[in-house]
């Protein structure tokens, strides 16, 4: 399969060129990234490639993709997904920040179009994993907090692990539990609100992708974490929608659909 990166220069982007150019069969043919346009792969992030960096997503259906991955960040991902959907190439969107309008309008091309896409919160297989216990302990213990923590150069908060994992959360739960009483003393002192779920968001450096879901109940706490200690945990994550989000049916959310 031929396959172009829409961010490829930046850190999750470098790391899924790397991984791509390293697998028995997928092949990096295109490299999207506006700022670094015009630099070679091997300069812009040390990759053994001739590849030139493109300005625009144009280069997908130059180089002939089949599948393009999208890791940008938010104020670029939806117009980048809009865009390799209607060129008709397979999308694997790892960036955050989508808004509610372009999922509808991605999912109405995926839809209607040849191409098909996949939007993955998170593609460790580990943070998966701790989305779906999470979702199997809510429906016995609905008293849930989550507590997301990740490298300062972050740029959205909560991160898109942690908005999903409240969204199964709130789905699986028998009932909302009544918030403690009492005032905060500082506003945001107990976190952000998503789907009646805190969530408490932390950045420093140092950090690269962490999350702990912690529910109580009497007499007892549960606590499941996930530590990605380096961006390759996230690649066979990468390389499995790769070779799978053609077999899918229009938009999924969510890598637990091709494990």
């Amino acid at each position: 399969m031929r396959v172009g990166v829409v961010g490829a220069a930046g850190r999750m982007g470098a790391q899924t060129c790397r991984a791509i150019a390293t697998s028995d069969d997928l092949e990096l043919v295109a490299a999207v990234s506006p700022d670094h346009a015009g630099t070679p792969l091997r300069e812009a992030i040390g990759l053994d490639s001739d590849l030139i960096i493109s300005e625009d997503l144009d280069a997908l259906t130059a180089a002939g993709c089949d599948v393009a991955v999208e890791f940008t960040g938010p104020a670029s991902v939806g117009a980048n997904l809009l865009g390799i959907l209607e060129r008709e190439i397979h999308a694997v969107v790892g960036a955050t920040g989508l808004g509610d309008d372009e999922l509808a309008r991605a999912a109405g091309i995926a839809s209607e179009g040849p191409a098909n896409a996949l939007i993955a919160p998170n593609f460790a297989i580990g943070a998966v994993l701790l989305m779906g216990f999470a979702e199997q302990a809510a429906r016995h213990l609905p008293h849930v907090e989550i507590l997301e923590l990740h490298h300062d150069r972050k740029v959205d908060a909560p991160s898109g692990t942690a908005l999903r994992t409240a969204d199964l959360v709130a789905n699986a739960r028998p009932y909302v539990p009544e918030s403690p009483d009492g005032d905060d003393r500082h506003p945001g002192a107990r976190g952000a609100v998503h789907a009646d779920v805190r969530i408490h968001s932390v950045r420093l450096p140092g950090l690269v992708a962490h999350q702990e879901v912690v529910f109580g109940g009497e007499g007892q706490t549960l606590t499941i974490r996930h530590d990605s200690i380096d961006r390759t945990s996230f690649m066979p994550g990468v390389l499995l929608a790769c070779r799978k989000v053609r077999d899918l049916d229009g938009l999924v959310v969510g890598l637990e659909h091709l494990l």
